[in-house]
């Protein structure tokens, strides 16, 4: 009868440690519950959008600044043409949340409307700008705590690294627990701002709103304001509008009614969005802030509305930091739902597919983080050094997605009233709306293809050639995987795959390094399957060998022993030549089996004291084709 402390022991090993940090196991029925509400979603999904208020007028300013202190008037102008255009890609993004009701990001649309390669450019520019939104929301977090405290700027890359593996842990625990972990911070970011905001307006109207003083404004070499540097700053500060595809792409993840729920949320994100960017870009021209690598201009409105020993001006900075490690959410969010779609359709690995204990796209978080990580180190946890990268997979995705969207009512008005088709991932029916509907859509699409040419252009030296070269490298990875996987299928297929062939002999080659009682085990079963047993022994030292023939002698049981001499004490490789040769021998329709015992210690960490000889050993056999390898374990007691 097998005992509790039996059940305990057979327990993965910190399966206690991984429960406490993760949570017990969910069922797959659980699925259903995982849902999260209107609040929960904008916490989830939109404080990407939002948190990007934090640094986009920095963005602007960075820009203009190079053109002189005077230049920075054109920062509200600019703000409201981007306000404008958040506009248009909402609008456009509120169709697409309804005509696919189960989740309608730009791969989606872009699979159902322009086609297989399509998608996967679409695939390629969303997965960069869900690692780099993580990169850069971790990083200008990490600055608005610097900016607090000075002396930690040079520890920003380890607090960055910090904070990636706190969102990793979190997000592992699953969607509506991360979900409601991170809703709070969201609401007082909001909270805060707001109310700095509002503040800041109030002094307006009275006159009383101080200048900021004392900012180590950035050193730059003067240059003439032209129309290049306009764009340049437009596109800068068009980072705004990344994680606005967020909500599209997480539609599952909402409560019933799904689209109409999403669709709410991004209207609230773009309302709150709109007015928090103009209201910070407006008070930051009133209150002559400067741009600044070692201050924020939150940090700087902060500083001038309460002072810098104020408990409101940490506060300010505090929400502003959590909103910012929150908007990393986004990508945590999204990047594994996508790369799982990817995965299901062969171009990505199917591991990604897997759902973990806490029914999270587990290894699709688990690459997240490391690229994520890996960005924050090759950058120095520098937001502007991201920047660059940043908005053209953003605006890439909108262009396919609203071409798509467009292409999707064209093609619905061909249909007639009552009429369907079907496609991929949704139904297309006759819309009596179309042509507005295609209008707007392509006009979303033409605005946000000129924003992605200006970004490429003005940035390219910056940095933006490397993602410009990045995503149809990733689009190459892609089709290469996709080949495999058809290869793979083909190779597999029982379509011309006749009746295998009898088995005329089974001869079994048992492996040992020694007489024991898991060499004896091994042996009775090797015995169980074939009467063709051979044990074979690398000898490396003379003394060994005769000491293990004379065991022999009483334990074989009659079993042939083959023992090859190994001179040059190699361990593994006299046995695989031999493995080699008898399979050179082989019959046909004769099966080659080879048995290597292994003995498992009761504490998983007594591994460690082995020299898993076995293991090594099934590595190089598994080199070996048309060779069964199998693995005779024997479990040690206390």
């Amino acid at each position: 009868m097998t005992t509790t402390s039996q059940i305990k022991q057979r327990r993965p090993p910190l399966q206690w440690l991984k429960n406490w940090l993760l949570g017990p196991r969910l069922l797959t029925t659980d699925a259903p519950h995982q849902t999260i509400s209107k609040k929960v979603g904008l916490a989830v999904f939109a404080s990407d959008a939002l948190s990007s208020t934090a640094y986009a007028t920095d963005e602007i300013l960075i820009v203009l600044i190079l053109a002189g202190a005077g230049a920075l008037t054109l920062s509200l102008p600019i703000a409201i043409a981007i306000i404008t255009l958040l506009a248009i890609v909402t609008i456009s993004y509120e169709q697409t949340i309804h005509a696919y009701p189960n989740g309608g990001g730009a791969y989606i649309v872009a699979r159902d409307n322009l086609g297989e390669y399509v998608a996967q450019v679409a695939g390629a520019a969303l997965l960069t700008d869900y690692i780099l939104t993580v990169a850069v929301s971790i990083s200008s977090g990490v600055a608005q705590i610097t900016s607090a405290f000075p002396s930690l700027y040079s520890s920003r890359v380890v607090i960055a690294l910090a904070m990636i593996v706190f969102m990793t842990m979190i997000n592992l625990r699953g969607v509506k627990e991360s979900g409601s972990a991170f809703a709070i911070p969201t609401y007082f970011f909001l909270g805060i701002t707001l109310f700095t905001i509002s503040v800041g307006y109030f002094r307006f109207f009275t006159g009383t709103l101080a200048s900021v003083e004392n900012v180590e404004a950035m050193h730059t070499v003067a240059q003439d304001l032209t129309i290049f540097l306009v764009l340049k700053a437009f596109s800068s500060g068009c980072t705004a509008l990344t994680g606005v595809e967020a909500i599209s792409n997480g539609i599952p993840a909402f409560q019933e009614p799904k689209s109409r729920n999403a669709g709410n949320t991004l209207i609230v994100m773009t309302a709150i969005l709109s007015f928090m960017f103009f209201s910070i870009t407006f008070l930051a021209g009133q209150m002559h802030a400067m741009p600044s690598h070692l201050e924020t201009i939150f940090s700087q409105l902060g500083r001038a509305i309460y002072g810098k020993e104020n408990p409101m001006y940490l506060a300010l900075l505090g929400g502003t930091t959590l909103i910012l490690i929150m908007a990393a959410n986004t990508s945590y969010a999204d990047f594994p739902r996508l790369a799982a779609l990817q995965a299901g359709d062969g171009f990505l690995p199917k591991q990604l597919t897997y759902r973990g204990s806490r029914l999270v796209f587990t290894y699709g978080i688990a690459t997240l983080a490391a690229f994520a990580a890996i960005l924050v180190v090759a950058f120095n946890a520098e937001t502007t050094a991201l920047i660059p990268l940043y908005a053209i997979g953003v605006f890439l995705s909108f262009t396919i997605s609203q071409t798509g969207m467009a292409i999707r009512w064209w093609k619905s008005g061909k249909l007639q009233p009552g009429e369907t088709s079907r496609q991929i991932a949704s139904e297309l029916h006759y819309d009596s709306k179309w042509r507005i509907k295609l209008a707007i859509n392509g006009f979303g699409a033409v605005c946000t293809f000129i924003v992605m040419i200006v970004f490429s252009v003005s940035k390219f030296r910056d940095g933006a050639w490397i993602v410009i070269l990045l995503i149809p490298t990733l689009v190459a990875i892609f089709l290469t995987i996709h080949t495999h996987y058809k290869h793979l299928a083909k190779a597999l297929s029982l379509d011309s795959f006749g009746a295998p062939a009898g088995i005329r002999r089974h001869r079994v080659i048992v492996a040992i390094g020694g007489v024991h009682r898991g060499t004896i085990q091994a042996m009775h079963y090797a015995r169980s399957v074939s009467d063709d047993v051979t044990a074979v022994y690398v000898s490396l030292d003379p003394q060994e060998e005769e000491k293990l023939k004379s065991k022999w002698d009483r334990w074989g049981n009659g079993v042939r022993l083959k023992v090859l001499e190994s001179p040059s004490r190699l361990l593994y490789e006299p046995l695989l030549d031999y493995l080699q040769q008898i399979a050179q021998q082989r019959q046909p329709n004769e099966v080659l089996t080879v048995i290597v015992p292994e003995f498992v210690p009761s504490r998983w960490w007594h591994n460690a004291l082995h020299t898993q000889t076995a293991f090594f050993l099934r590595l190089g056999l598994l080199g070996l084709r048309n060779i069964v390898i199998t693995e005779v374990p024997y479990h040690l007691g206390e």
